[in-house]
């Protein structure tokens, strides 16, 4: 294996080699102005001007692949960056298990792999789309540049896909690289490709949630797509990976610290009952029930990006060994699935039961149950931040029927405990459940910006630790006069 260096003489760092591909770097070249429009009208609002702390991609190296240093955000360097090409890699899963992996698009699966990397493609500038009016309600500059270096990563991530369709998929791949740019996340005309994409982000905790939960399906989706049998896929999505792990960072440490403030704030005001929401709201700080009701709203909504439980279409990309598995090579089976099982949560005869399903054809759901546990995971270390202040409360995961839109469940009504539920019964109880109009302005209302270097608002805690080790009081953010 071996490690590229990044080429900054280019308009397009690049560790590819563009200079060198001449009708490739005329394409993106071509599509790059497009890019710059469509950050300046639906990136960071109000904020363009500013000088921001951000690290940015100078190798593919894991041991010291970024640097950071003030830059405004449309002079980002945006690049094209895989990671370093394994000499002699094999199919690790599919009908082509132990074949030599593809550098070119094999024509038998090209509809099917152009599909694969517009929808990864399309998540990226709708993220961006769903938290351009962040930066005027920031708790902090700290926080103000976390969502802003997840921004410009996420603008990272839509380069890394179109580079994709530029170089292997000719006009049609131009085609889609401009259509990339037309949708617009939440529009009636042109929405983003897939639901979760195109909700509003109103305020901090619902960005918090989002890192957290809909980037960790993005962090399984870019997992199935590195083991791709076509390796500038799998090279380019490892690379996307290493820059997701601040995303989910984000969002762990975003919700960990509004939980840690909260319990804080009650346990001064002497306040023990979590659900006397009044009382603990009055204290400017996020009560914990509705806490659980952001919660369960966006494990709600990431999960149903995951499809349909039982997929022919994910059998299809699997046998085809354009996407595999979490961790594939790590799974300890033929890696072809012809004649194994997987078991799959289905309403049978009015109950929610276990039912053994081609492993083929669920290889959805098995993608969800590591979700799942991964998110679980993250849960668990929110609810130590909870016991060690001593308030009793514990955060959970609903279960996988409820408030589903998508697969096995999008027909029924279950409650976050799993039990099947009428409509009136739904009805009377669903803002108990998710966050409610009252619960979203109460949010909102503690959104008020604070931009004092140092400083954080009253209803989140300070990180225990600043980005790259600077101190507590450190400028990340020059806000333009």
């Amino acid at each position: 294996m071996t490690i590229e260096t990044v080429d900054y003489t280019t308009k397009i760092p690049n560790n590819v080699n563009l200079a060198a591909d001449r009708q490739v770097l005329r394409a993106l070249e071509g599509w790059h102005p497009g890019y710059i429009d469509w950050w300046m009208n639906m990136g960071p609002q109000g904020f363009q001007e500013a000088l921001v702390y951000l690290r940015t991609a100078v190798s593919v190296d894991p041991k010291g692949w970024a640097k950071f240093d003030y830059v405004k955000m449309p002079e980002y360097r945006w690049g094209i960056l895989l990671a370093p090409k394994e000499e002699d890699r094999k199919i690790p899963f599919g009908r082509h298990y132990g074949e030599p992996a593809w550098q070119d698009v094999p024509g038998e699966y090209r509809a099917m792999l152009r599909r694969l990397v517009v929808i990864q493609g399309d998540t990226e500038p709708a993220s961006v789309e769903q938290q351009r009016h962040l930066g005027k309600t920031a708790p902090s500059l700290y926080d103000m540049r976390n969502v802003f270096q997840v921004n410009v990563e996420e603008g990272r991530h839509l380069w890394a896909m179109v580079y994709i369709l530029q170089k292997y998929f000719g006009r049609d791949g131009r085609e889609e690289a401009v259509e990339l740019l037309q949708r617009r996340s939440g529009s009636a005309d042109k929405p983003r490709m897939l639901g979760a994409f195109n909700e509003a982000t109103p305020d901090w905790l619902s960005f918090y949630m989002f890192t957290f939960f809909t980037d960790r399906d993005g962090k399984m989706q870019l997992e199935s797509l590195a083991q791709s049998g076509f390796d500038p896929l799998s090279r380019t999505c490892r690379f996307m990976l290493t820059e997701e792990a601040h995303h989910m960072f984000v969002g762990e440490t975003g919700v960990g610290r509004t939980v840690q403030r909260t319990c804080e704030a009650m346990r001064a005001a002497g306040i023990e009952d979590p659900y006397d929401t009044d009382r603990v709201r009055a204290l400017g700080v996020i009560d914990l029930p509705t806490i659980q009701k952001k919660l369960n709203l966006h494990y709600s909504l990431s999960l149903d990006l995951f499809g349909s439980e039982v997929s022919t279409n994910a059998a299809n990309s699997f046998n085809a060994s354009l996407k595999g598995r979490f961790q594939e090579i790590k799974i300890e089976d033929d890696h072809r699935l012809e004649h194994a099982t997987y078991p799959v949560l289905k309403l049978v005869d009015g109950e929610i039961k276990r039912v053994d399903e081609p492993a083929l054809t669920a290889v959805n759901m098995r993608l969800r149950d590591d979700y799942t546990a991964d998110c679980q995971r993250g849960v668990d270390r929110w609810n130590k931040v909870i016991n060690k202040t001593g308030v009793a409360f514990k955060l959970e995961l609903p279960h996988v029927a409820f408030h589903r839109q998508i697969g096995e469940f999008q027909n029924v009504k279950a409650s976050p405990a799993g039990a099947l539920v009428d409509e009136a019964t739904w009805n009377r109880d669903v803002d108990k459940w998710l966050p409610s109009s009252a619960d979203g302005d109460f949010i909102v209302s503690l959104m008020r910006p604070v931009y004092e270097t140092g400083r954080f608002s009253g209803w989140i805690a300070p990180p225990r630790l600043g980005i790259d080790n600077k101190p507590g009081d450190f400028e990340y953010v020059k806000i333009a006069a």
